[in-house]
């Protein structure tokens, strides 16, 4: 597969349309079709069902855009890394993914601070579960990532950042559970829920909860918790959360609750192991292993 075909593939899919593609990639139809044909018969598989209005993609098809993306990406990424110049004036880009959390101040506090002195490093930012972000670091399309404990330390170095999170409940402020200054585990065994989607995550949460999955009345699984904040706020139920999230200040009609007994978490920057660093990344890993010592 040479990478300009998959470049015509993906501006397909991105299109659904072959014409709009063609266009966009300033070739003629025939051509485009004829490349797209090509790259069926390369791999034995139908990529595009054809319709008489747009293009979709086969099962196949849906793959293939998936790992075309992930291989373009990789190629940016290494390209931008060999053309970073030297110590005095290092440039480049660092790949940096994580759930949310408000850790993520601590990455862009040590961000700021390294701007002064390297003003043209660039940061890329994912927004992903821990899951997301560690499929992401193993195929080396980030650098770095936050994930919170527990997590696969043999995959891994990592350093510890000072914040943990807390985990509550996010509800509407005219509940009845509101009026409680901390919820319980029986609080919440016959109410509608809304749970993380992340595996380690529902294995604390239902070890504190004393029930099994089956037992509890789950209405909706979120993997981030913006999306899930909208469907509390509208009634949907009750949503079990990490703390400072989302704003339940001032107008907010939502409120947040810890949970008792307490549950808290960890949270570390991780990379992989043995992995050779850009000399952008390198600086801000430096220049965070300096500010965070011993945390």
């Amino acid at each position: 597969m040479e990478v300009r075909v998959l470049r015509y593939f993906l501006a397909v899919a991105r299109e659904e349309s072959i014409s709009g593609a063609a266009d966009s990639l300033h070739l003629t139809q025939p051509t485009l079709s004829r490349q797209l044909m090509d790259l069926e018969a390369e791999l034995g598989r139908k990529l595009l069902i054809r319709g008489s209005r747009k293009v979709t993609l086969t099962e196949e098809g849906a793959l293939l855009r998936k790992r075309a993306e992930e291989i373009l990406d990789l190629m940016e990424k290494t390209r931008s890394e060999l053309c970073e110049t030297d110590e005095a004036d290092i440039t480049g880009d660092i790949y940096i993914g994580g759930g949310e959390t408000d850790a993520m101040r601590l990455i862009a506090r040590t961000a700021k601070e390294l701007q002064a002195a390297y003003p043209r490093i660039r940061y890329h930012l994912y927004s992903g579960n821990g899951e997301d972000v560690s499929e992401r670091l193993d195929k080396g399309l980030l650098d770095l990532g936050i994930l919170v404990e527990p997590f696969d330390m043999k995959k891994y170095d990592s350093i510890q950042l000072p914040a943990t999170d807390i985990w509550g409940v996010l509800m509407r402020k005219d509940s009845p559970l509101a009026e409680k200054e901390y919820i319980q585990p029986e609080d919440l065994w016959e109410l509608p829920l809304l749970t993380s989607r992340q595996t380690m995550a529902q294995k604390e949460l239902m070890a504190w909860l004393g029930r099994e999955h089956e037992e509890l009345h789950i209405v909706t699984t979120y993997n981030l918790i913006y999306n899930a904040s909208l469907m509390v706020e509208e009634g949907l139920g009750y949503a079990l959360s990490l703390d400072k999230l989302i704003n339940t200040t001032g107008d907010s009609a939502l409120c947040f609750r810890p949970l008792r007994p307490k549950l808290e978490v960890g949270l570390d920057i991780v990379w992989k192991k043995y992995q050779v660093f850009s000399p952008a990344t390198a600086k801000f890993l430096e220049q965070l292993q300096a500010k965070f010592p011993h945390a």
